[in-house]
């Protein structure tokens, strides 16, 4: 058994937790941007292919104290290297550090790269290592008087699905997509709606958890090509990823003003496979309707500093709030940075989250509808009442 790590945006930790209990793993370790777990050499292939709101896997190679050089060397040397690098590996080392005494980044990376080669040096009995086989990214992250050692396991980070090439302006990157929706009370049965879906992260994220489709299924991962973890492994993880989707009809819309977009939203969905799980219209939001009683509706609409138009996206709010007062019994979830945004849309949140979208901390504002039926019990209670006065 290993321990594994699986990063992702600050606020969805929670989030990532319950994907890994889902996922059948027990042994979890909960942390500021991350979720440590213990599984098997095969669980590097499923966390990678089934995780939504991961942004990467990696190996937890080994954590020990480094207050100096010499201790770095020495931690990283003493670690089991070969035991996943072959004589071939191209091994790169990225660096953070963080309230440490060794603070420069660039001399620690160069040390591990020196103690990696001399403890694959113990084991292959060779001076020289040629760096041309696969790729196996490291990263010594110094926190503290704490040196953690990883490999990524991942490659490209997890939230690059395949299916948007083109991110359009202003880009939700789809893990936090898929965290938004996992976030809110929607379920496969019930509608969802995004008013403002621009590329159509929130809808396509939506389409993939409702047919159960692994997020992972549809790209490649540069890992498949280790020795350690056999070709065949992640062919199988594949194989049983695809036998759980299920097909089923879903009511899931997307609309924007910009019909341009809407037309690479349509685009995108083909792509991940979920072209026809999602109905997409070219509609401005003050006309925004629907036929159903109950429903959820997400959005993540423009934010003013990041569109440079603020006016633009207050009047915005205020037609967004217009909308959901039509939409009294749906729940209501809105992801921006405007810290105003409850006056505009006129009603306060019942919870707000605070996310980050990229390096872009925003709130989560959550308002929440009475479940279907609810509020047709409440009524009938309330004309009951009447009556026997």
């Amino acid at each position: 058994m290993l321990k594994l790590i699986a990063t992702c945006a600050a606020g969805l930790e929670a989030v990532l937790a319950r994907e890994l209990e889902s996922l059948g793993y027990k042994d979890l370790q909960v942390e500021n941007g991350r979720v440590v777990f213990t599984a098997g050499l095969r669980d590097i292939a499923k966390a990678n292919i089934w995780l939504r709101t991961a942004g990467r896997v990696l190996v937890l190679m080994g954590a020990f104290p480094a207050l100096t050089f010499d201790e770095l060397f020495e931690g990283t040397k003493a670690l089991a290297w070969a035991d996943w690098l072959p004589p071939d590996a191209e091994f790169p080392v990225s660096g953070r550090a963080r309230n440490s005494k060794l603070m420069s980044v660039p001399d620690c990376q160069a040390i591990v790269k020196k103690a990696i080669v001399e403890s694959l040096k113990g084991r292959y009995r060779r001076r020289w290592f040629e760096e041309t086989g696969a790729r196996f990214p490291i990263d010594v992250s110094l926190n503290g008087d704490i040196a953690t050692l990883t490999i990524d396991t991942s490659g490209t980070g997890l939230h690059k699905r395949g299916y948007r090439p083109e991110a359009g302006t202003a880009p939700l990157r789809e893990t936090l997509a898929a965290g938004l929706v996992l976030l809110s009370y929607w379920q496969p049965d019930r509608v969802l709606l995004d008013p403002c879906c621009g590329a159509g992260t929130i809808p396509i994220e939506a389409a993939l958890i409702g047919l159960n489709k692994a997020p992972g299924l549809e790209r490649d991962f540069a890992p498949a090509a280790w020795p350690v973890v056999p070709k065949k492994v992640w062919e199988e993880e594949r194989e049983e990823a695809k036998a759980c989707i299920r097909h089923e009809e879903l009511r899931i819309y997307g609309s924007d003003i910009d019909g341009e977009a809407v037309r690479l939203a349509r685009r995108n969905a083909e792509k991940a496979g979920v072209g026809g799980a999602v109905h997409w219209q070219t509609l401005p939001l003050s006309q925004v309707r629907s036929r159903y009683q109950y429903g959820c509706l997400i959005c993540n609409p423009p934010y003013g500093e990041r569109i440079g138009d603020r006016e633009a996206s207050e009047s915005l709010y205020i037609e967004l709030g217009k909308v959901a007062r039509q939409l009294e019994n749906w729940s209501i979830y809105v992801l921006t940075n405007h810290p105003g945004f409850e006056r505009f849309f006129g009603r306060r949140a019942d919870r707000r989250r605070k996310l980050y979208n990229g390096r872009l901390e925003t709130t989560y504002y959550q308002f929440f509808g009475p479940r279907p039926g609810a509020a047709h019990t409440l009524a009938q209670a309330h004309a009951h009442a009447h009556k026997k006065e």
